[in-house]
């Protein structure tokens, strides 16, 4: 019995290895499909094939999508960029590469953020945009100098490359344009970057030029010109063939000029008038089929004409009768149809005015909406970081019980007013459209356990039991928003918890339907607790509604929850469904489809990093904190020096300034808005005479977008006011991990 049972643990053992030895054949496939249509998609590209490019583009990104490999994703975007930015459509080239950045960022991939914010000064060059260009340069060499793959010799090239570009087409300085062409040469490989290398001689033929150099212009011309040839790029073809013709003209060689203008026209035909040729010769057969036709029908109406001429004079004067006639009645209803619609146009001009105006109004009425929003989030933060951190730092005093009662009620109060405050942010987000589905794998089971947990305690305070039915038969990992299913079922949950007392709640997840790789689930969040009336539960899911006066006063809230989780659903493409007797509960229900991942996904992408949670990284460092607000001063200093660190503070960013130029600090947390220098401007200032300090931003600002404009502008990271200790710390230590990693 024993060896039996010790064949089938090993059959069993031979089996799962087997399926993983397949599982990663098939992964390495799928990667070398996608490397292989992206290769060739730049090919395409660089030859000027859109449509080929497109199609390979468009199957590489939905490979990488279904894989879960973001890194060729975010390199699919970036080939997208450079195929918008070659036809001149500049704000669909931009959107591809902010598409890439927030991936790359997302992955922490140093490389591929330094080829995406060069391929950005790319387009900010040809939009004629100097300093932002430089920006984006400075920014892409900083990620390169950060990544792990040291030996990047073609974007150095490629860097030094694009610096010469900026300096002769927007500074017209073609002798520092030439100084860095040829640092670019000597890194750039014509064997391994045969496009690159043409650019490059391109640009040597450009410069030189402009320097009077016609002979050396003409060799890097014609350097360019073969190896585009060889390879095929058209649209380098020609440009070579113009750059040619301009120089021969500039000599006063006026034959060769007109003969390499003639090829860059022909060549310029090729491209973008493809068909030409066939259209003309279909063209030119069609007439010469329809004139021989007309000639033999000429032919034979030559016999029938005269007897057909007293017929056709007769007939001719009937219809010039009947045409006087019909004319003038035409010219009587025209005028009357002209005096309708002169009227019927007067009334529309007014009724499309009254509309612009209305429509003009709708949008400065959302612009101040969206203002306020901002402006009334930043004033609510500021004090509540009071709140929260003297909250904090009392609680840590060994208070009395009746004491800590009161600072626990106090740090209740304050989460909640954030919890107002992040509700009518995202109800905010969701209105203006600026929430996006992102897909990932996920198990369904453990996340919906994590949210029970996290309300176990509001649970209980009311005397609630939680009843968690989960089916079997659904697949262990789904693909989908974890996020928005997790904000959705906190908010249904919680509902449910505030709503009822001494009472029941049931969450029941079932499998409705499985077709190939995706299933259509059934949620049910059911309670025995106040319920809601009949004429209420249409209006229950609207802004800042609730289900009556008394239910309001006896159990608090604002009304928002519901209506964020309605929208929520109705981006994933679902809706919310109530059945509610008052005083019986309630029993809220949606059903979401996700994608199926059968076996759990183990990749490199979807391990993030763990920032370091070890607070002994604090200990004797010296932290500058930039803080204009008193309060804020002291909480934060208290906070830090508790961990042992050493804590000196700044009113304004001049001081800030003066003391990080005498002094020698491990770190600083950076205000953004204070009087006088903004913490983004004394950034800048700092900046310029040390590169190595790690600088915080600690604000009150809502940061939703615009990140990378803080990291131009030098911040290393962003915390925002108020915050969690555990989170304060986190991002710290990750930073004093790093310094002390490099000494």
């Amino acid at each position: 019995m024993d060896k039996l049972k010790l064949t089938y643990i090993l059959l069993f053992s031979c089996f799962l290895i087997f399926s993983s030895s397949a599982q990663n054949q098939n992964r390495e496939e799928i990667t070398r499909q996608i490397d292989s249509l992206l290769r060739s998609a730049e090919l395409s590209v660089n030859r000027y094939e859109f449509d080929k490019a497109k199609n390979e583009l468009n199957r590489s990104l939905e490979l990488a999508k279904d894989s879960n490999h973001k890194r060729y994703v975010a390199l699919s975007s970036s080939i997208s960029s450079k195929l918008d930015y070659i036809r001149h459509n500049y704000s669909d080239a931009t959107t591809s590469l902010n598409r890439a950045i927030a991936i790359q960022r997302e992955i922490m991939d140093e490389t591929g953020l330094a080829y995406s914010y060069l391929s950005f000064s790319k387009i900010l060059i040809s939009q004629q945009e100097r300093q932002r260009a430089i920006d984006y340069l400075n920014l892409s060499e900083s990620h390169y100098k950060n990544s792990k793959e040291k030996n990047l010799q073609d974007y150095l090239a490629l860097l030094n490359l694009q610096r010469a570009i900026l300096f002769l087409n927007l500074d017209e300085q073609p002798n520092k344009a030439f100084l860095y062409l040829k640092e670019a040469r000597k890194n750039l490989d014509s064997l391994s970057n045969p496009y690159e290398y043409a650019r490059l001689h391109y640009y040597l033929a450009k410069t030189e030029l402009s320097r009077n150099n016609f002979d050396a212009a003409i060799r890097s011309a014609n350097i360019s010109l073969a190896i585009s040839e060889q390879h095929e790029f058209n649209g380098m073809i020609m440009s070579c063939y113009e750059i040619l013709s301009q120089i021969y003209e500039y000599k006063g060689d006026s034959l060769e000029a007109l003969q390499y203008l003639k090829l860059s026209n022909i060549e310029r035909d090729n491209i973008f008038d493809i068909n030409k040729k066939a259209l003309a010769q279909d063209h030119y057969s069609k007439y010469g089929r329809d004139a021989l036709k007309s000639e033999i029908k000429e032919l034979s109406a030559q016999k029938e004409e005269n007897e057909r001429s007293l017929k056709v004079n007769k007939l001719t004067t009937i219809l010039s009768v009947a045409l006087i006639t019909i004319l003038s009645l035409l010219t009587l209803s025209l005028y009357k149809n002209n005096n309708l619609r002169a009227r019927a146009n007067g009334l529309l001009q007014k009724k499309n005015r009254e509309l612009t105006l209305a429509k003009e109004n709708a949008e400065r009425a959302t612009t101040a909406k969206a203002q306020f929003l901002s402006t009334i989030t930043h004033e609510l933060r500021t004090p509540l970081y009071a709140v929260t951190g003297l909250t904090h730092l009392l609680l840590e005093e060994n208070p009395t019980p009746n004491q800590k009662e009161h600072l626990n009620s106090l740090k209740f109060s304050g989460e909640y007013l954030l919890s107002l405050i992040n509700n009518i942010l995202d109800l905010n987000k969701l209105e203006a459209n600026k929430v996006e589905i992102i897909n990932s794998s996920f198990d369904l089971k453990k996340r919906i356990s994590d949210v029970l947990i996290a309300l176990k305690n509001s649970a209980d305070d009311k005397n609630n039991k939680i009843h968690f039915d989960f089916e079997k038969t659904i697949p262990n990992r789904l693909k989908g928003d974890p996020l928005k299913l997790s904000q959705i079922l906190i908010n249904l949950i919680g509902n449910s918890i505030k709503f009822t007392e001494d009472g029941n709640i049931w969450i029941k997840v079932g499998l409705l339907k499985q077709v190939k790789d995706e299933v259509l689930l059934h949620f049910e969040i059911e309670d025995n607790g106040e319920g809601i009336s009949k004429e209420k539960q249409k209006a229950i899911f609207e802004n800042f509604t609730q289900g009556s006066t008394q239910i309001n006063r006896k159990f608090g809230g604002t009304g928002l929850g519901l209506s964020i989780v309605k929208n929520l659903l109705s981006l994933m493409e679902s809706e919310i469904s109530l059945e509610s007797d008052l005083g019986k509960g309630s029993k809220f229900s949606f059903d979401l489809k996700f994608g199926i991942v059968e076996p759990a996904l183990n990749t490199e992408e979807q391990q993030e990093e763990k920032p370091a949670t070890k607070q002994d990284y604090l200990e004797g460092k010296e932290i500058l904190v930039v803080e204009d607000n008193k309060i804020n001063q002291m909480i934060t200093k208290k906070i830090i020096e508790k961990n042992k660190a050493i804590c000196r503070v700044a009113d304004n960013g001049s001081t800030a300034i003066e003391m990080v130029r005498e002094g020698s600090f491990n770190l600083i947390l950076m205000d953004i808005h204070m009087p006088g220098i903004s913490g983004i401007e004394a950034t800048k200032e700092i900046r310029k005479f040390n590169t190595e300090i790690p600088i915080i931003a600690l604000t009150a600002v809502t940061l939703d977008e615009n990140l990378d404009e803080f990291y131009l502008n030098g911040f290393n990271d962003i915390i925002p006011k108020p915050y969690k200790t555990e989170e304060f710390f986190a991002k710290i230590n990750k930073y004093l991990a790093k310094q002390e990693s490099k000494t």
